[in-house]
């Protein structure tokens, strides 16, 4: 059984939460077990008493090199949890399922990406600010598994380290669907 670590903020973790979390969250990590893997759980209250959903759950599930994250609101802890629980588990099977495909394929090399990054590049207002600083362990992987990352995680992007050339690479979600790879140019011995 996997280890998972409760906590509340703004709210207190009753005993009789914790034992909801422990059974709806540890039947969804049954999904995939494998070690090692860990857990850790986070309910909280919002201020905003306007909003009907103030009510969160998030489940952040650590499986080996990779993370993902859900999320669920509700009026009802217990709904958060219940809804939270069922997004971990799809979240869980669709990685499952992407790392049996993988095994099973042959390792045939993948198209090139889009060159085309004209449309990353976006207009920043001097009144932008650097609003949060976040550091990341880089874990070497191919591009196919930082594809996997940035769904698992729900963001729109994902840098890692190229397995392949060892360089930091970004991929994200393209606005007009798909994704795209942004790679460092190196220069080559020739001067080009």
């Amino acid at each position: 059984m996997t280890d998972i670590k409760i906590s509340g903020r703004k709210v207190s973790v009753s005993d009789a939460l914790r034992d909801h979390v422990q059974h709806k969250v540890g039947d969804a990590l049954k999904v995939f077990d494998i070690t090692p893997m860990s857990c850790d759980v986070v309910l909280r209250v919002d201020k905003n008493h306007s909003n009907p959903d103030r009510k969160t759950c998030e489940v952040t599930v650590y499986v080996r090199n990779n993370v993902v994250r859900v999320e669920a609101s509700s009026e009802d802890m217990y709904a958060a949890i219940d809804a939270a629980s069922d997004k971990v588990t799809r979240q869980l099977r669709k990685y499952k399922t992407r790392i049996i495909d993988r095994k099973q394929r042959s390792q045939a090399p993948a198209p090139a990406p889009s060159k085309d990054l004209s449309d990353l590049i976006d207009e920043v207002a001097d009144d932008d600010m650097l609003v949060r600083e976040k550091y990341i362990d880089l874990h070497p992987m191919t591009e196919e598994e930082a594809l996997v990352q940035t769904d698992l995680i729900g963001h729109d992007f994902y840098v890692f380290e190229n397995a392949t050339t060892g360089l930091i690479n970004v991929v994200y979600h393209r606005h007009n669907g798909g994704y795209g790879i942004i790679k460092p140019k190196l220069e080559t011995e020739d001067g080009e």
